[in-house]
């Protein structure tokens, strides 16, 4: 299995953002961040529209979207998101390295850049959506690491060891899934991408969680298409 090279690219820029949040600690202004997030999410929704616009079968997109997203909200993924963060922040208020550490993982990790960043790179070996996510992870572990403290730097670990994870096991399914395949999930991907910059430009506020199965419908639907007819 070859490195996770996007995933160690993102544990470094958390890493080397929380260095920098922990020695400029309550000296970056909010208008700053506001900025910075901004461009982020414009290049965000470039690449995301890059993506989508790689598929081959439209109609493909449109199920596996809107039967993910009803999939994912019947499963409550995105409440069951807020209400794990919810319950690990009361947890680790007497603990502000643990919670610190937590919060930061939760955020890193359980995402649909994360996600879909990491399948791409195990199925394609392209990095684009890792390295985007790698920049903002890095600009967040700032703002965290100065207000939260150094538990920001450890939270490193385990989204190096989650992430690659999901790339090995991409690795692995390589050769399973057919090249278009791949390319239909990348394709639906870059929906969910376009998503997450439209919410960091605070245009819309998307529950991109629950259109995570999107990811898992499209390679299936296509299957079933092209063996259909």
């Amino acid at each position: 299995m070859n490195l996770p090279i996007g995933t160690l690219v993102n544990a470094g820029a958390v890493v080397l953002g929380g260095l920098i949040g922990l020695g400029f600690r309550n000296l970056i202004p909010d208008h700053m961040r506001k900025i910075v997030f901004q461009a982020i999410g414009l290049f965000t929704i470039v690449l995301g529209v890059q993506m989508a616009l790689a598929a081959e079968a439209v109609l493909v997109q449109i199920f596996a979207l809107v039967l993910g997203a009803i999939l994912g909200h019947g499963l409550k993924l995105e409440e069951g998101f807020g209400i794990w963060l919810d319950r690990f922040s009361k947890e680790g208020k007497n603990s502000g390295f643990s919670n610190a550490l937590i919060t930061a993982f939760v955020l890193y990790c359980m995402g649909s850049m994360t996600i879909l960043g990491a399948m791409e790179e195990g199925l394609t070996g392209s990095r684009e959506v890792l390295y985007t996510k790698s920049v903002l992870d890095g600009f967040s572990s700032i703002v965290l690491a100065a207000g939260m403290g150094p538990g920001i730097l450890i939270s490193a670990i385990p989204l190096l060891i989650f992430q690659s994870s999901i790339t090995w096991t991409a690795q692995l399914l390589e050769n399973h899934i057919s090249k278009p395949m791949v390319q239909e999930i990348s394709a639906t991907g870059g929906f969910l991408i376009l998503g997450i910059g439209l919410n960091l430009l605070e245009i819309t506020k998307l529950k991109l969680l629950n259109f995570l199965p999107a990811l898992v419908l499209a390679p299936i639907l296509y299957w079933l298409v092209h063996v259909l007819f």
